[in-house]
């Protein structure tokens, strides 16, 4: 993919509006109603909301995709309208042609519309989607697994974003994205399905690298026995989870949207045309998220009769149906070993907690 042409499209052509951090089952239906797309009702949440998706071409690799299993996680869902976006208005025919031809995409781009709409992690009854592979408690995760077991996808993207703590490790640099090829077991085992995974990611990676080098990440490949990729790939079901994260000045992700957008973009065209998934090794050479960041560190302030340093972290809630960002303090003391997206050194000046 000529990546250089696609954000010259993206950056110059593509005219979007910002979207902002909460997107509900009502704004994402306005938002593509100017898109030739066709939603289709899936199932109904525990509060009744649709569950939509979205069918792209006819080839023979499957491939599905979900955002907002995890409802205050939009980066995702923004990447999907700019990818919707991009087949709709652009004039990259060879790309477009060859995702059509290729594969079947059946995308659902909002799994969680109740924790959508109350900007929370969890559905209406309070459980994570993405732990409840297994026992299958709430509507929205039996959807998924009946989707799963009809359509049966050779690939997935598994969607998400991650708090603004993470760097990539051995940097100053937030994990502005992340990846990860979720493990089958305890031990971690290679399997032929993680390196069909890690070699898509590869791919993904080397696109990002050329964009914003040495902000791309790995994230955790411990197992959880009862997480979404995990139990997806233990299944066979190829599944990629990328993480969306921070990038400067950026809390309202409409920069990393784009990021995420073309890591999806070049996944999918890679998948549409590579005949070989060997090249996997490369995935061990990204570095693993570390945890250094902090929103906000004050340096050298006077607090508590101490000169210290502080740090503060954002917290988001929903007030009046908009999303405020509200800091708290999250850790004092010695923090010589990390990063602030803000700092200011107080040089011995009282630091007042509001």
């Amino acid at each position: 993919m000529d990546f250089k042409e696609i954000i010259k499209w993206y950056e110059n052509t593509y005219l979007r509006k910002n979207i902002g951090l909460q997107i509900t089952v009502e704004n994402l239906v306005s938002i593509l109603n100017v898109y030739n797309v066709n939603l289709k009702e899936l199932c109904k949440s525990e509060n009744n909301k649709p569950i939509y998706s979205i069918k792209i071409g006819s080839g023979n690799k499957k491939v599905l995709i979900w955002t907002q299993m995890h409802g205050n996680e939009s980066t995702g869902t923004k990447s999907i309208i700019d990818l919707l976006a991009f087949l709709e208005t652009s004039n990259f025919n060879f790309i477009k042609t060859k995702l059509f031809e290729e594969l079947t995409i059946l995308i659902i781009p909002i799994l969680n519309p109740d924790g959508a709409e109350a900007y929370t992690r969890d559905n209406i009854l309070g459980v994570d989607l993405n732990r409840d592979a297994v026992d299958l408690i709430a509507k929205e995760s039996k959807c998924l697994n009946k989707i799963l077991n009809d359509f049966k996808p050779e690939f997935c993207f598994n969607l998400h974003d991650q708090r603004t703590i993470f760097n990539v490790e051995g940097t100053k640099n937030p994990a502005t994205i992340s990846f990860l090829a979720p493990s089958v077991n305890e031990e971690r085992t290679l399997t032929e399905s993680r390196k069909k995974t890690m070699s898509v990611i590869v791919s993904m990676n080397e696109i990002l690298q050329k964009v914003i080098p040495n902000h791309v990440g790995r994230y955790t490949d411990e197992f959880y026995p009862k997480a979404t990729g995990d139990n997806f790939q233990k299944a066979g079901y190829h599944t990629i989870l990328i993480e969306a994260g921070h990038y400067k000045n950026d809390y309202d992700r409409e920069v990393v949207r784009k990021f995420n957008f073309l890591a999806l973009l070049q996944g999918l065209f890679f998948i549409a045309t590579t005949k070989s998934f060997k090249n996997y090794l490369p995935y061990f050479d990204i570095p693993n998220n570390d945890k250094k960041f902090y929103d906000v560190i004050y340096r050298n302030a006077l607090y508590e009769n101490k000169i210290q340093d502080i740090a503060l972290q954002y917290k988001y809630k929903l007030v009046n149906n908009s999303v405020e960002k509200i800091l708290e303090l999250e850790k004092v003391g010695d923090l010589s070993n990390y990063y602030g997206h803000f700092e200011e050194n107080l040089s011995g000046n009282i630091f007042y907690l509001i």
